[in-house]
């Protein structure tokens, strides 16, 4: 049996409860936690956290996940907070952001999990559609943002819809671990 990967989205004002419980608690039930970002063409960035400033050094790109390594991938995971919003910067206006585009590469193999979890909904914003007809779950002050990406809001802490699973707050990492967790039968 191969080791099951979850790719986890980081970037600087990250939630550090939420990305320290990630690691340990996938890390614990034998999923290789792997967290990628932007790097801008440098070997590796480190970013800091929103509460208490803590540095997070990222060396790895999700730019350089190939086609055949997201076919192999068990889940990824955009969370809370100003992740998204930072991730979803781009240079081209007239181009989905990489991030963006690496999500909805995501979506387009239903094998594979996303997990999106308070305003990590943020990141589905450039791609219209992604998100279109889906039930899922967000912080409420985007609970506006859901509806007008054609979503259809429930208003549970976490809320699995096939291949989606979304949570409400970064409080609720927890949940949305173990409902990926339950999927992957790691629990």
């Amino acid at each position: 049996m191969s080791e099951k990967t979850v790719v986890i989205l980081i970037e600087s004002d990250y939630y550090e409860h939420e990305i320290w419980y990630y690691h340990s608690r996938f890390t614990e039930s034998g999923v290789n936690a792997r967290f990628v970002s932007r790097l801008w063409g440098q070997d590796h960035i480190t970013f800091t956290g929103h509460e208490y400033k803590v540095p997070f050094e990222c060396r790895d790109s999700f730019e350089t996940i190939t086609d055949a390594e997201l076919d192999n991938l068990a889940a990824v995971i955009v969370p809370s907070g100003i992740v998204s919003d930072r991730l979803r910067y781009t240079e081209d206006l007239s181009k989905i952001p990489p991030a963006s585009a690496f999500l909805q590469r995501a979506f387009q193999r239903p094998q594979v999990i996303k997990g999106i979890i308070c305003h990590g909904l943020w990141l589905t914003a450039p791609v219209p559609g992604l998100v279109k007809g889906r039930k899922l779950t967000c912080h409420n002050n985007l609970h506006g943002d859901a509806l007008a990406y054609g979503a259809e809001f429930v208003d549970q802490d976490v809320v699995e819809d096939g291949d989606l699973i979304t949570a409400r707050t970064g409080n609720h990492a927890h949940l949305l671990a173990r409902a990926i967790l339950k999927r992957l039968g790691a629990v």
